[in-house]
């Protein structure tokens, strides 16, 4: 049995809301979760298993006949959904009235339910969320019947307020393949018993790495899995980077090492910088036309002018900037200490030199 897992689609999310490319992003959502939907008939999957999230809120009723549509594109496919916290159901839910294409079940129950497809011998089990929290343990101590067929189950939490559980306890379930969802970032447990898919594409700065989808196989004679593995198939990537700058480094320097580091990895991806090191006392980094060419999240400046404090000290001695000197600098000094240290001084200089 092949089958395709994947969670936390958030359908209808725009990622960087304050950003410019943010409707571009919403439409990645949806591109991508439409080619995750077609590689399921290109890898001639059996099952495509969403564990939770589909959708970023309550779908309306448009939401719901587009992903319908997506998989009545692939009808020999078994689609499996459960709810998640983001996408759970309510009494007014468009989800209850909804008729999906023959192909798809979604396990609505706030218990756990299952539905078994006899032509594959795979019996898929998993509940939704009716709740933004779950925080009690619903997983580790589920049992299935010793009844020759494969099963699966579908799962969406694992931190403290959303279906924790134990490992440990989840690796002596009965369960050919775990198919979990709510944690963003994919990763393969219990010798590929178990995984979390991850969000199909990256939803914000925190997201980095890359981001798809499981694509597995279970033997049918001894229902296990023999193969597992992660497909990257986002349109994009967040990538943080530091750039170090040196007292010679001048602005129009930096923003082309800059331009050079985004070109190297993609002017698709969506891009966080953090300045290092110690710059000129004189000058002051404006990089914000890089904004209007590149997908820059931010750019955080933590560079530290080089300010020569003894000779400032020697120089200064019976004045102000002495007396702030004295006042702030110390052998050991916090980010913070610093910062005040530098920006204090760099006041007083201006001020000195606008006085003279």
């Amino acid at each position: 049995m092949k089958f395709i897992h994947i969670a936390d689609v958030h359908w209808g999310m725009s990622p960087d809301s304050d950003k410019p490319w943010s409707k571009e992003r919403c439409q990645d959502i949806k591109d991508t979760f439409a080619k995750a939907v077609n590689q399921a008939k290109v890898l001639e999957a059996d099952c495509l298993f969403i564990s939770g999230d589909l959708f970023h809120r309550q779908p309306l009723a448009k939401d719901l006949k587009e992903v319908n549509y997506l998989f009545s594109t692939i009808p020999s496919v078994h689609v499996v959904i459960i709810a998640g916290n983001h996408d759970r159901i309510r009494k007014n839910s468009a989800l209850l009235s909804f008729t999906w294409a023959p192909n798809v079940t979604y396990l609505m129950g706030e218990e756990l339910e299952s539905v078994y497809f006899k032509e594959i011998n795979t019996e898929v089990y998993g509940f939704s969320y009716y709740s933004a929290e779950i925080p009690e343990n619903r997983l580790d101590h589920l049992k299935v019947p010793n009844n020759g067929r494969i099963h699966v189950l579908l799962g969406h939490g694992g931190d403290a307020n959303h279906i924790p559980f134990d490992k440990g306890a989840m690796a002596n379930l009965d369960f050919s393949y775990i198919a979990m969802g709510h944690i963003h970032r994919p990763e393969i447990l219990l010798e590929n018993r178990m995984a979390f898919a991850g969000s199909l594409e990256p939803l914000d700065k925190t997201e980095s790495g890359h981001h798809g989808m499981m694509v597995g196989e279970i033997n049918e004679v001894t229902r296990m899995v023999t193969s597992l593995k992660f497909i990257p198939l986002a349109k994009l990537q967040y990538i943080s980077l530091a750039v170090n700058v040196t007292p010679a480094t001048t602005n129009t320097e930096l923003a082309m090492k800059i331009t050079q580091e985004i070109q190297n990895r993609g002017t698709e991806n969506i891009f966080r910088f953090r300045i290092r090191g110690m710059r000129d006392p004189d000058i002051s980094f404006d990089l914000d036309m890089l904004s209007t060419r590149f997908k820059i999240m931010e750019i955080v400046d933590e560079s530290e002018p080089q300010y020569d404090f003894s000779a400032l000290f020697a120089e200064h001695s019976s004045d102000m900037i002495g007396f702030f000197i004295q006042a702030l600098q110390k052998p050991e000094m916090s980010q913070v200490e610093k910062k005040a240290l530098y920006y204090g001084i760099n006041a007083l200089l201006r001020t000195t030199d606008e006085r003279s």
